[in-house]
């Protein structure tokens, strides 16, 4: 594949990497005020007139090169102080921005001045934030060394609205709508289309204030960029008076709905969805009629993938551990079957693929699905991205994903036309709020308590149940028997945990832009987080099945099927992290097979405890009505997580990194080659992984050098359909590369990685993270 980026866009993406990274109070100060002259008005009102208000004021700016304009902050790559949703952590955190381990931002001290005096005085103990602490604080930290409850701080994202609808509509089409709602509507839906009419007359000024500022400015722009910026000063104007009529209307309008959404909700995992899908009419029409040429779509496309890659999110320095490299999620899902199960993928899925072959940037989360019909030109185009090393794009697998959602309760037609959102997790397209970041669980943790009466190998403390120990369990039976049961304890306490989160969401951020984009929303009146969605779900991860089953098969060989260990001498080998028991150590690291390795009975092992706890998610339903289902990936959780927990039965010593991704294997244990964690992994169910299940891999450039090995990738791209493994993924680097990037990191600046289910710049990541990443498996054949 050629590399076909034009000096404009070269121009474009320089300027955004060297521009520096803030912390932003503006939208802050404009939400406060309003807060502050509406008192006597609901909560759902002062959400509507804040964001107008935004959308209104908000500095805005453009570069002339750009085709596609549109940002919630002026400067590019701005962390949002939102005040609704997180407050308290921002005045505890504020100075320590610039220096913090992970995701850093520079600050202003007039800013730090001014929200300390004006805006947190207000918030405290109003936001969100606070109301949850208010009311489950003592309950979520009792919990947190197993389960990390989400979304406490920031509203909820994670979800595809529906592109199509906006763009068939445009704003003026859904106010309209809802005007015409209002007239005949139940009292009780009176106040959320009145909402929706607030925000759709703001994002029609906003639009407008673009093409304002353009023609105010137009005279001081040299060609050849003001022609191309007169075009985009009237395509922002015909936006606010009509639906988009071309492809780059169409793409144009598409960014201002994702910049409005974070404007309303400042959250993580808006995504695009297909992208290529609902596009491809106005593409094609502008192709066949002369309008634009491929190389003009391009353009525009890649303009587009600069935009997503100016938005990050401002997380809490715990938060920013466990989403590092700022995982926005803007995922676009290319290829894949239509709603009659035939593959499908076009001109503009191949001009995807050009994007991120040309700019190499960590958003937008690209994915390409996957199926037995797949074409050779789309998974040829899509490897050769990949030897790039960029880490996408990703890989899902229709064979395994489409009928697994059926099973959750998803008609055929939108199980057929699945998203994804954010980093690996499944969605529905525009219907749907999963919540598929709902919490994390922490098997190992989960574990670890059950072999040690209940007790935390870290720090002493009786934070789980006392069913024993591996000094009292006489069978193997007797401790999965425990283990059960100190499952279950955790499950029930994390339930009630999150009822209060989000209740709270409902509470505090009722959400009138994001609901107009979704489904049943507008037609019921009724908000997106009050269950207004046609499908309500909640997903949980599961972390981390790869040492969870290399733990158990450690203690089922050697301490009670061979016993060759003592059971007594591995507890106390654990509370020592090893230390005096090395010997012990190496036994579990080297005398038991270890998951990933196409050993079926330690496979099993793993997979028999993550659907136990996938079949106890089917006992409850969430605050919106809807089930509980399970995921198995970690973002970065994998590195704080292990921080949590002691030494462990796998030969693992304490506060190390648990296995990455969700479905891959300990690093360095895989010894057998990718085919046979293929095999390993395929003995997960894939009801397992509705919410995503995610595999990294690693392999070296040189393997993608010719022909044959590009034949042979595809190849096992298809074995990977064939096994209906539900994701894939693939860094493709030497670890040299990696090594020098640490110590060097001015020479590495745009170097990016895959983390777990997204890129990131590996020079932005915290050491540790960085370390586990190098220590991953690397293949140099199949």
């Amino acid at each position: 594949m050629e590399k076909l980026m034009s000096q404009r866009i070269q121009i474009l993406k320089d300027k955004m990497l060297s521009a520096p990274r803030y912390a932003s109070i503006e939208q802050a100060r404009i939400i406060t005020r309003v807060y502050q002259e509406n008192e006597h008005l609901s909560i759902p009102k002062k959400r509507a007139l804040s964001l107008k208000a935004a959308m209104e004021e908000l500095e805005i700016g453009f570069e002339k090169e750009e085709l596609i304009v549109g940002n919630r902050t002026k400067g590019v790559r701005y962390g949002v102080v939102f005040p609704e949703s997180g407050c308290s952590w921002v005045n505890n955190e504020f100075e320590t921005l610039p220096t913090r381990p992970q995701d850093q931002f520079h600050v202003k001290e007039e800013d730090i001045q001014e929200f300390r005096e004006k805006i947190y005085p207000y918030w405290k103990g109003k936001s969100m934030e606070d109301v949850i602490k208010h009311h489950g604080g003592q309950e979520i930290q009792s919990i947190a060394k197993v389960v990390k409850i989400n979304q406490k701080d920031h509203a909820q994202g994670h979800i595809c609205p529906d592109s199509a609808l906006w763009l068939k509509m445009g704003p003026l089409g859904i106010m309209n709508q809802a005007q015409e709602k209002l007239k005949t509507c139940e009292e009780s839906q009176k106040e959320f289309y009145e909402c929706v009419v607030l925000v759709m007359q703001g994002a029609c000024t906003f639009m407008k204030r673009y093409h304002d500022m353009i023609m105010e400015n137009i005279d001081e722009v040299e060609e050849p960029y003001q022609q191309s910026l007169r075009t985009v000063a009237n395509n922002c104007l015909n936006l606010t008076k009509r639906p988009p009529e071309t492809f780059h209307e169409a793409v144009q309008s598409l960014w201002f709905l994702f910049v409005l959404l974070h404007m309303e909700s400042n959250a993580s995992s808006f995504s695009p969805g297909r992208m290529d899908q609902y596009l491809y009419p106005y593409y094609q029409k502008d192709i066949e009629s002369g309008k634009i040429s491929m190389e003009d779509a391009l353009d525009i496309l890649e303009c587009l993938w600069l935009k997503f890659n100016q938005i990050v999110y401002l997380r809490n320095q715990n938060s920013a551990k466990y989403f590092a490299g700022f995982p926005i999620g803007f995922n676009i899902a290319i290829g894949g079957e239509d709603e009659n199960g035939n593959d499908t993928y076009n001109e503009l899925s191949l001009l995807c693929l050009q994007c991120q072959y040309d700019l190499g940037l960590p958003q937008p989360n690209l994915s390409v699905r996957l199926n037995r019909n797949s074409s050779h030109e789309l998974m040829q185009k899509a490897i050769e991205v990949v030897s790039k090393g960029s880490g996408m794009p990703q890989f899902f697998n229709d064979e395994a994903i489409v009928h697994a959602l059926m099973e959750l309760g998803i008609e055929k037609k939108d199980a057929l036309n699945y998203a994804i959102v954010g980093c690996v997790e499944l969605t529905t397209h525009g219907n749907n709020l999963g919540w598929s970041d709902a919490a994390m669980f922490n098997l190992n943790k989960a574990l670890e308590l059950t072999l040690n009466h209940g007790k935390c190998l870290l720090t002493h403390e009786q934070i789980g149940l006392d069913l024993g120990g591996l000094d009292t369990y006489q069978t193997f039976e007797d401790l999965e028997k425990a283990f059960q049961q100190q499952i279950d304890y955790f499950i029930d306490k994390m339930m009630q945990c999150e009822v209060i989160v989000e209740k709270a969401h409902q509470d505090c951020l009722p959400t009138a832009f994001l609901s107009s984009v979704i489904d049943d929303c507008l037609e019921n009146g009724l908000d997106v987080t009050k269950g207004g969605a046609k499908y309500n779900l909640s997903g949980i991860q599961m972390i981390q099945i790869a040492n969870l089953a290399d733990s158990l098969a450690a203690m089922k060989k050697l301490v009670y099927d061979d016993q060759v260990i003592d059971a007594k001498e591995l507890l106390a080998a654990l509370q020592s992290d090893f230390k005096g028991y090395e010997i012990i150590q190496t036994m579990l690291l080297n005398k038991v097979p270890k998951y990933g390795n196409d050993v079926e009975w330690v496979d099993r092992l793993g997979a028999k405890w993550a659907e136990y706890f996938r079949s106890r998610m089917k006992d409850y339903t969430n605050y919106r009505g809807g089930p509980y289902h399970t995921g198995m990936y970690t973002v970065s959780a994998h590195v704080p997580m292990g921080e949590n927990v002691g030494a462990s039965p796998d030969g693992r010593n304490a506060l190390t990194p648990l296995a990455d991704g969700g479905m891959s294997p300990v690093y360095g244990r895989d010894l057998k080659g990718p085919t046979a964690v293929l095999k390993s992994v395929s003995r997960l169910n894939n009801s397992l992984t509705t919410n995503g299940g995610l595999l990294n891999m690693k392999f070296l450039p040189e393997f993608f050098e010719t022909k044959n090995g590009m034949n042979k990738f595809e190849n096992f791209l298809r074995a990977f359909v064939d096994l209906k493994v539900p994701h894939i993924q693939f860094n493709v680097v030497r670890r040299e590369d990696l090594e020098d990037a640490q110590i060097r990191p001015q020479l590495h600046k745009s170097l990016t990685i895959r983390v777990a289910g997204y890129t990131a710049y590996f020079v932005e990541l915290a050491h540790k993270l960085q370390d586990e990443i190098i220590e991953r498996t690397t293949y140099d054949n199949i």
